[in-house]
């Protein structure tokens, strides 16, 4: 998503930043480990083919993606400098959103375009796996989502109106979240602990691909009672 090319989310425990092309040989490395692989449900790629995948995300309309890293030491500021706070050893992982049509027509309304979020985050940095960041990073997400929702479900609707090739024939829908769901292996019990204590429930038996649904159906209730410490908006500034 373009949303977020230019934004950074800080708390005091990790720093969000948009992805990068100067991530990816950061990211290829994480994902040539199968177990990251078999975790995250992933293919192994070759380095051009996550460049391919990096630019294709920042231009996709349905997909939200940042990149976490150490959090900076000063969260006064307004900006954060790219290539300074995410360089290669700052890395620590990533966090998504993907976004997709509502495809239950009893739940559907007339005059509203309703799709479902999907969030998942991957921890690739060991030396940071096990101390509470995910919990950390994804509520910090969700608090971005939130605050930032207009704008994210103005642009995937815009976007499926424009690939479904509708943008003069039918009239404009109001877009709205139905909820926000996370589909994890059925034994990866701490990824099942972090989202149930981010208020996500279960939703059905394990499917076919031995996963669990959680979802959370309140994301705004959520973020007004769950602000991340230090949580602030930043301007992720470039080199020229």
């Amino acid at each position: 998503m373009k949303l977020n090319e230019s934004s950074a989310v800080s708390t005091t425990r990790a720093l969000l930043v948009p992805y990068e092309s100067r991530h990816v040989p950061t990211y290829h490395q994480w994902m040539e480990d199968p177990a990251i692989q078999e975790a995250t449900a992933s293919e192994r790629l070759t380095l051009e083919e996550e460049y391919e995948n990096q630019q294709s995300w920042r231009s996709s309309h349905d997909k939200l993606t940042f990149i976490i890293c150490q959090p900076v030491t000063d969260n006064s500021a307004p900006s954060v400098h790219a290539s300074q706070v995410d360089s290669p050893e700052k890395m620590i992982g990533d966090v998504n959103l993907f976004l997709y049509p509502n495809d239950d027509e009893e739940e559907q309304a007339d005059d509203q375009f309703q799709c479902i979020g999907e969030v998942d985050i991957m921890i690739a940095s060991h030396d940071h796996r096990g101390k509470g960041l995910g919990r950390t990073v994804v509520s910090g997400f969700l608090q971005y989502i939130s605050r930032n929702l207009d704008g994210i479900l103005h642009q995937y609707y815009t976007g499926e109106r424009e690939q479904a090739g509708t943008t003069t024939s039918s009239p404009m829908l109001k877009p709205r979240l139905r909820m926000l769901m996370a589909k994890i292996n059925k034994d990866n019990s701490r990824s099942i602990a972090l989202f149930k204590s981010l208020g996500f429930e279960q939703e059905g038996d394990v499917n076919y691909f031995g996963e669990l649904k959680l979802v959370l159906r309140d994301l705004g209730a959520y973020a007004a009672a769950n602000v991340p410490e230090g949580y602030a908006e930043l301007v992720y500034e470039r080199e020229d």
